[in-house]
């Protein structure tokens, strides 16, 4: 038999304001401007501008008829005298010279775009061109075409009506591997080396070398079995293959870049401004792009309006519901955008104070140790916060532009007791390999060793971490000729 009950349980949910403040937090200002011209789109009772002097609401008031309403179904007591003055971004408008200085823009255009247009100016009839156009966007982020030809001619039969062949494909995709970025649209590494090698415009006896490795011993090199390709190759000259080897090294393996996106310039817009004032730092919220607000006047008469009606049909009271519900929107973005700002100057603030003296000095060695736990601690807030504000703004200093979330890093213990950040740890770690011996480079064990008597306490498969983290690779493949 089935039995009924009753359970209690607690929850948490957020709310709709919550929801909306997370949101707004997490973005980035250069993404401020955008979210809030959505906004206004939306929503008629949000209106871009200064709030009026209240005096004049005051007089207006004065001249009205005020009926007495002992009938009140929808109370709106609370919109109507609630302070609805706009609210006006911090840092914006105190410098009288700030709207004088220019703020770069980020710009950019897709991989896809850019090949796109260079293969504009290669004057191919419509058919090529479609087919051209098939090839490009058959090539993924990192710039290599993986996908079969002949899959590709089937594609171009089924979605398009374009019959080709292999050849025909092959004399276009040719054309495509000499755009820019260079090796862009190879199948393969081996094909993306010879492309940019083939691009050398001296052909000098290093660029000749490095073309017959990348042909004829391309396995031995990236085992790096120099003595097989020296026997191989019949090379008798071990410094031009050295330059060889160099050179290869030098080339992008991956023309694409990881994101898919050619930057053509790419401005970074700081979150905030950081200025040295005679030894005083001084924080500003960077608020070009973001304009004031404020609830429409003409939404809260039309409150004031309805709540003073003895008259209130069903049709009235259904357009003040939608009124009702958009005064409620437009406050709650308005609040949501001010909690925004007192947030991120809280937790900006907390991370000067911890890092002061980088901040003074810009230098390094200065950063302590510090994690998300900290400052959340510091302004009372949730972890999760923080780290939305963390991982998407960042500072502009006079010794240059930082994400928040390069001055966090945990901390190594020193024999001496005391601990420092880890990005000391790595720094030294870094400068240890580039000082090696490139024929005898040090493995994990004696970099251990060599940290250590430094003074860090740190273990080699921490070692090897933070090596993998400075994209440094193993001993093995750092060796040299």
């Amino acid at each position: 038999m089935q039995k009924l009950g009753l359970i209690q349980t607690l929850s948490q949910k957020l709310s709709p304001q919550q929801i909306q403040f997370i949101k707004l937090l997490q973005i980035p200002t250069v993404e401020l401007n955008t979210r809030i011209e959505e906004e206004l789109e939306a929503n008629p009772a949000l209106e871009e501008g200064k709030e009026e002097p209240e005096e004049l609401s005051d007089r207006q008031d004065e001249n009205e008829e005020k009926p007495d309403s002992t009938e009140e179904e929808i109370s709106f007591e609370d919109y109507l005298h609630d302070d609805f003055s706009g609210y006006k971004m911090q840092g914006d408008g105190n410098n009288p010279d700030e709207e004088d200085r220019d703020i770069p823009l980020a710009t950019s255009t897709t991989l896809n775009d850019q090949l796109s247009d260079q293969l504009g100016f290669l004057g191919l009839d419509e058919r090529q061109e479609k087919i051209g156009y098939q090839l490009i966007g058959s090539i993924e982020n990192d710039g290599y075409i993986r996908r079969e030809l002949d899959a590709i001619i089937n594609d171009l039969a089924f979605s398009m009506n374009i019959e080709t062949d292999l050849d025909e494909l092959e004399e276009i995709l040719r054309k495509i591997q000499s755009f820019d970025p260079p090796g862009i649209a190879a199948r393969n590494l081996q094909e993306c080396l010879l492309l940019q090698l083939e691009r050398k415009i001296d052909h000098s006896p290093e660029v000749v070398l490095a073309i017959e490795i990348i042909e004829d011993c391309f396995t031995d090199f990236t085992k790096k079995h120099y003595d097989k390709i020296l026997k191989r190759l019949n090379i008798e000259d071990e410094e031009l293959l050295k330059s060889a080897i160099q050179l290869i090294t030098k080339l992008n393996p991956k023309p694409g870049g990881s994101s898919g996106e050619m930057v053509k310039t790419q401005y970074l817009i700081p979150d905030f401004l950081l200025s040295n004032n005679n030894g005083k730092l001084e924080l500003t919220l960077n608020s070009r792009n973001a304009p004031e607000l404020k609830i429409s006047r003409s939404y809260s008469e039309m409150m004031d309006t309805y709540d003073k009606s003895k008259k209130k049909d069903k049709k009235l009271r259904e357009t003040a519901s939608f009124v009702k519900q958009k005064l409620d929107s437009a406050k709650w973005f308005i609040d949501a955008i001010k909690q925004r700002q007192q947030t991120l100057l809280n937790t900006m603030r907390t991370i000067i104070n911890y890092q002061y003296d980088f901040f003074l000095t810009g230098d390094e060695s200065k950063l302590r140790p510090m994690i998300l736990k900290d400052i959340a601690t510091e302004i009372q807030m949730d972890i999760s916060t923080v780290s939305r504000v963390a991982n998407s703004k960042s500072v502009q200093t006079e010794f240059g532009i930082y994400p928040l979330k390069y001055f966090f890093s945990e901390g190594i213990a020193m024999e001496s007791g005391d601990d420092v950040s880890s990005r000391e740890v790595k720094n030294y770690l870094k400068s240890i390999i580039d000082e090696e011996d490139k024929k005898k480079p040090l493995s994990d064990d004696k970099l251990e060793k060599l940290l250590k008597q430094k003074g860090y306490n740190i273990a080699r498969r921490t070692v090897a971490k933070y090596r993998e983290q400075l994209n440094i690779p193993v001993a093995r493949l750092r060796k040299e000729l």
